[in-house]
């Protein structure tokens, strides 16, 4: 049984409810319990997990790489752009450079142990939350695809997505063919429903980020819109299932990785996948969908 329902991604099918691996570095006490965390997530349905090896500076990666069996069939993806900076205030830095996006691509390879990333994200610097390129990291979306190109070309990788990417540049990384976007994207945040909409004309998955609002302090955040409060109160369910649910009805090509370390949130994330919202309560939904306010 798929996770809420099938959905396509780098030509296979997948579980429209998948699970991002940020937060695991949380348990880097714990290393058996983010194992289980995993192998629970596979468990449920999980079929397509996010990671990278920025995540707590390779401790992500290791903990799919042991929980995630070759016979599970689970398409991990993972990304390029940063690299782990531990001991920082903010534990990565930039890399944007394209030899630092190769260098990624082995680190992935070394630390997932596979000899093929099935996917992999180029995270740009120019949109979006987070770190901002500046100097030699400002980088010509033109190369950077080049090189992921090469990188394809060579067997090292087998689909490109994008990340942090407005609509000019998906414009004109069209030609390779990228398999998905990760943007920041939410009921409370819709700035980019242009570049979803392009994603859903040209076939191309999406994937959102922060799908509940921003995690970072004073930004909106999906749990305390009214609207979503009541319906959550109305239905039984929780907000945060009432945001999840609403971005798989939002578009077709919708794809969730919400991200915990906590088993009852995951067994919650997953669950959202099964809510049915009527036309009713989609209208009063969608009529509090708004760009994000601060």
């Amino acid at each position: 049984m798929r996770a809420g329902g099938p959905g396509s991604l780098a030509g296979r099918v997948v579980s429209r409810v998948g699970y991002g691996a940020m937060q695991l570095p949380r348990l880097r006490g714990d290393r058996d319990s983010a194992v289980r965390i995993v192998r629970r997530a596979v468990e449920l349905g999980v079929d397509h997990i996010d990671t990278a090896q920025f995540y707590g500076d390779g401790f992500s990666n290791e903990v799919v790489r042991e929980a995630v069996l070759p016979g599970d069939g689970v398409l991990v993806a993972t990304k390029v752009g940063a690299t782990p900076d531990p001991g920082r205030p903010r534990p990565l830095r930039l890399a944007q450079r394209p030899e630092e996006l190769r260098a990624a691509v082995e680190d992935n390879l070394a630390s997932l142990g596979l000899e093929q990333l099935p996917l992999v994200n180029l995270r740009r610097a120019v949109t979006g939350p987070g770190l901002r390129a500046e100097g030699p990291q400002v980088v010509d979306i033109d190369d950077q695809l080049a090189e992921m190109t090469a990188l394809r070309d060579e067997g090292k990788i087998d689909s490109v997505g994008l990340s942090h990417i407005g609509i000019d540049e998906l414009r004109r990384a069209l030609p390779i063919g990228p398999v998905c976007v990760q943007n920041a994207y939410s009921l409370v945040d819709i700035a980019d429903e242009d570049v979803l909409r392009l994603c859903v004309r040209e076939g191309i998955a999406w994937v959102p980020y922060f799908p509940l609002g921003s995690a970072i302090p004073g930004r909106p955040k999906v749990t305390d819109e009214p609207a979503v409060v009541s319906v959550a109160q109305a239905l039984g369910h929780t907000p945060s299932q009432i945001g999840l649910a609403w971005l798989l009805h939002h578009a077709p090509n919708v794809l969730l990785i919400p991200g915990t370390a906590n088993a009852d949130h995951l067994a919650a994330n997953v669950a959202a996948g099964a809510i049915d919202l009527d036309d009713a309560t989609l209208a009063a939904l969608d009529a509090a969908a708004t760009t994000d306010r601060t």
